[in-house]
Order: C-alpha cells, then structure tokens, then sequence
C-alpha cells in the first residue's frame, strides 16, 4: 500500500511486467481501483494514481456519512430477528478488528473498511452498498494520507463499538450522531479544508 506516488502514471505494460502478471488481470484490477476512486483518467485516457485534495476528501466524507447514516437508521428500523442478525454480524466485524489491533496498520485498515462496508451491507440496501463502495478506496487513501499514528487511532476498535452502541441504543440523533462520528476523522487532516 502507498507503493505509488499520487499522480504516477499506471502503464499497464510496466505494470504487467512489474507485477509479474498478464495485462488482462492487470486491466480488471484497474478497473477496480477505479471503480473504487484510486485512479483516474487524464484528458488523453491515460490512468494515474488519483491525487487527493482537501475538497475530494471533505466531500467523500460528507458522502460517506450521509450512506452510513442511512444503513444505521435502516438497521434500526429493522424488525426484531433482522436487526439482531445485522448486529451480529456487526459484532463480528468487530470481533475481527479486535483480533488484529496488535496487527499491521495495512491489516487493521482493511478490517476498518470490512466493518464499514458490514454496516452498509446488512442494511439490505444494495444501491447504497454500491455507492459505498465507490468512495471506499477515496476514503482508505485519505485516513492513510492522515498519517500513521492518526489512522491508527481512526481504526481503533473502542470507535467502532461506538457505532454498535448507538445502533443498539437508537437514539432519536441515531443520524447526527453517526454523522459525527465520520466527520470527526476531518479533524485528522492538517489541510485547509473550508476552501
């Protein structure tokens, strides 16, 4: 992770050799990174390493608190059996993260996004699962681009249980207070983030 520079050129020839991999493997991996908001094209088609700035990151956090709002009032809206199937699996994402916290930070950043994409995916709604995911590589880049000891704390487990709190309490803020706890991560950016 981190391997390539924001703006770097992704050839897939070079790529291909470099990886040791067919170009054909080497496109549909691509086309997953953009998929996923990691590269973009240039005005001549080229695909580069996309460069973050202070709005993409505001604007994909604001994005991605308004889906994860939306999955955690869905999970609480849920009848009985389904709600405590969707926290359960919750509760296992957690569990994960639980395990690896003594782990990489590469390791406990994928269980982050594991856990988020859980919150998104129990909630049954696909089309908000799909656009989760559009912004999911944005949103592990920038909680990277924070720095290592930032993202440590942004992949803590003690946050996270945060999340199952509040989906087991349902509290009438349940969206302010799922909104505040993505927004918070802003705070770990040293950019200008009001222009």
């Amino acid at each position: 992770m981190g391997a390539l520079s924001p703006g770097a050129h992704l050839g897939e020839v070079r790529l291909a050799s470099d990886l040791g991999i067919s170009r054909g493997t080497l496109r549909e991996a691509l086309r997953q990174l953009q998929q996923e908001g990691l590269a973009v094209t240039d005005g001549r088609g080229r695909l580069h390493v996309r460069s973050l700035d202070a709005r993409t990151i505001r604007d994909t956090f604001r994005v991605r608190a308004a889906l994860e709002s939306l999955a955690a009032r869905t999970i609480a809206d849920l009848p009985g059996p389904a709600k405590e199937r969707a926290l359960a699996a919750l509760d296992r994402a957690l569990e994960v993260m639980a395990e690896i916290e003594g782990g990489s930070l590469h390791e406990r950043l994928e269980a982050d996004v594991e856990f988020h994409r859980t919150l998104c995916r129990v909630s049954g709604n696909e089309p908000l699962l799909k656009t989760w995911e559009q912004v999911s590589g944005v949103v592990r880049m920038s909680i990277m681009y924070a720095g290592v000891d930032k993202a440590r704390q942004n992949v803590a487990v003690a946050r996270h249980r945060e999340v199952t709190e509040i989906l087991r309490e349902v509290p009438s803020d349940l969206e302010a207070r799922m909104t505040t706890h993505i927004l918070d991560v802003l705070d770990d950016f040293e950019l200008d983030l009001d222009e």
